[in-house]
């Protein structure tokens, strides 16, 4: 087989691990499940927000140690943890437990095996491709929604919540586990094929990589442009995405929207795939900002949608915008600091959509206390989202000659 075939392989191999690890988005279904055998809400939702913090900071430690080791062995650690978390979360019988088995055990799981599918999956292919790589990586994640949400629904009714969680961590062990022991770097000296251009066209060039640590990455202001950014945006996405079925329920009496869940993950992933091939045609920053004004268009006509039809294109607009953090940002990443240390840049810049979500969480807490209900939420989005495109409009690659001052200090 020749090396395109096996950069092929670790893209398709990537992909499917991503579907596995996007259990997370099935917790919604438990989440019900849960609260209609008594569990409180707050306890039913107690392991998802476990979950997210546990991933974010795992998700950092990984892409350290796989800049150090390797891809294989943190995201073979990484997919059994996630199957072990969901098997153990079976015998949980109290929200304590449920918090470490499944947003401990599995939150940690999906953290280490994140971050180390872009970094691998990018060195295998020409660094002209990267958007279009990183947006099918990440669609893999955001596409086990649209599966593993009504595959769990059914399950849960057929054979109980417990059940459920042991069949599901089986199924993540046997497919996920196998895949992760195929990703691999390349070997020393490997360089990937040059992507095809037509007859009299010149070859594709792109700038040399900078290759900067973590320490001379803070000490630039773009890392700060993009972190801003990212908390930004990501507080917009993730306000609607977890807000949308009680937002149809108030704003337009839909009471029952649970198909815009559906819609979200659909967007989400086809998003992810459409920027990053756009991405690498116009470059990152002319993306996100394209996303941002897409969004914050959005954000100021939200309050108005109280159809079921504007909803869904609310919902789809939203969505799109959203997974155009998660395909674009890990390439501005990779051009801006390179790949050498890449898992370790990119787990400090994604403490960004942790914030985000936080963020994302205070302003919709925030407008209801102020009696707006989510007017005053998608207010706030619309002026951060004006933010984000002031700052995509100022922010640069760094230069050849700024990289190597600062890695000389």
């Amino acid at each position: 087989m020749n090396k395109i075939d096996k950069a092929m392989r670790i893209l398709i191999a990537g992909f499917c691990i991503n579907l596995c690890l996007g259990i997370l988005y099935a917790w919604s279904v438990f989440n019900k499940a849960l609260v209609s055998e008594g569990w409180t809400a707050t306890d039913a939702s107690s392991p998802y927000a476990v979950a997210t913090i546990t991933f974010s900071i795992c998700l950092l430690v990984a892409g350290v140690l796989q800049d150090r080791m390797g891809p294989r062995n943190i995201l073979i650690l990484g997919a059994t943890l996630t199957g072990l978390g969901m098997i153990a979360s079976s015998f949980a019988t109290t929200p304590m437990m449920l918090n470490i088995t499944f947003g401990v055990i599995t939150g940690a799981g999906i953290g280490f095996g994140y971050a180390c599918l872009s970094p691998s999956a990018m060195k295998w292919f020409h660094p002209s491709k990267k958007g279009l790589v990183n947006g099918l990586i990440a669609a893999g994640f955001g596409l086990a929604a649209v599966y593993l949400a009504p595959l769990t629904a059914a399950m849960i009714n057929s054979m109980g919540i417990s059940s459920s969680f042991l069949a599901l961590g089986v199924g993540v062990l046997i497919i996920a586990v196998p895949l992760a022991a195929t990703i691999t770097n390349p070997p020393a000296g490997y360089v990937p094929q040059e992507p095809k251009v037509k007859a009299g066209k010149a070859p594709v060039k792109v700038k040399a990589a900078l290759d900067m640590t973590w320490k001379a990455m803070l000490k630039t202001p773009q890392f700060y442009s993009l972190w801003i950014m990212y908390a930004f945006a990501a507080a917009a996405g993730l306000m609607i995405i977890a807000n949308i079925t009680t937002i149809a329920a108030t704003q337009a009496n839909l009471p029952n929207a649970v198909y815009l869940a559906s819609i979200l993950a659909i967007f989400n992933s086809g998003g992810r795939i459409a920027a990053g091939i756009l991405s690498d045609k116009i470059g990152g920053t002319r993306t996100l900002m394209l996303a941002f004004v897409l969004q914050g268009l959005n954000m100021v006509m939200f309050s108005t949608y109280d159809s079921e039809f504007t909803l869904i294109i609310g919902t789809a607009v939203a969505a799109v915008g959203y997974g155009t953090l998660l395909a674009v940002f890990p390439s501005l990443s990779a051009e801006y600091y390179g790949l050498k240390n890449y898992g370790t840049n990119y787990g400090v810049l994604y403490t960004s959509w942790g914030i985000g979500g936080a963020i994302g969480t205070a302003i919709v807490g925030f407008s209801m206390a102020s009696g707006q209900g989510y007017n005053l939420a998608y207010t706030i989005s619309a002026v951060m989202m004006g933010v984000c495109i002031v700052l995509s409009l100022v922010t640069k690659p760094i230069s050849e000659e700024k990289a190597a001052q600062l890695k000389a200090a």
